[in-house]
């Protein structure tokens, strides 16, 4: 995790070539067999560095299958204040995004719905009232 999080913060940085090369690398030392939330993670922000809408919805796919593989005990070793659903809203809502991005307004409906259901696992806090605000314009956008 402290390797993904150094590339993260390249990501956050501006460096998304470089942050696509780390991530890369790093895939292939962990592989689709790796630990769920290594991979969950590595595959949710490998996503926010690719320039064609079908490659980040397969990296955003990825990160909500690992996901879907963890625990709350495998995440609470990283993080004992993280609860696995509370992974779900950002998932869904990215997933949401891309497949607006493609054009694919029934699936980014379903996605934001699932996003929206899943809401009530955030805090009421930055990260939590960000993610709301975030699903609450992806609303407006494809109700356009």
């Amino acid at each position: 995790m402290t390797r993904i999080g150094q590339v993260i913060m390249l990501l956050h940085g501006g460096d998304r070539e470089e942050a696509r090369n780390r991530f890369g690398a790093l895939w292939t030392e962990i592989a689709e067999t790796g630990d769920a939330l290594h991979r969950c993670t590595l595959a949710h922000y490998m996503a926010d560095t690719q320039d064609d809408p079908e490659d980040e919805l397969l990296w955003d796919l990825r990160a909500l299958a690992a996901a879907d593989t963890l625990d709350d005990k495998r995440v609470a070793r990283h993080d004992s204040a993280v609860a696995v659903r509370g992974f779900y809203p950002s998932l869904h809502l990215n997933l949401a995004a891309d497949y607006l991005k493609l054009r694919r307004s029934e699936a980014a409906r379903d996605h934001l719905a699932r996003a929206r259901s899943a809401t009530d696992a955030l805090a009421d806090d930055g990260y939590g009232n960000g993610i709301r605000a975030a699903i609450d314009r992806l609303e407006w956008r494809l109700a356009e």
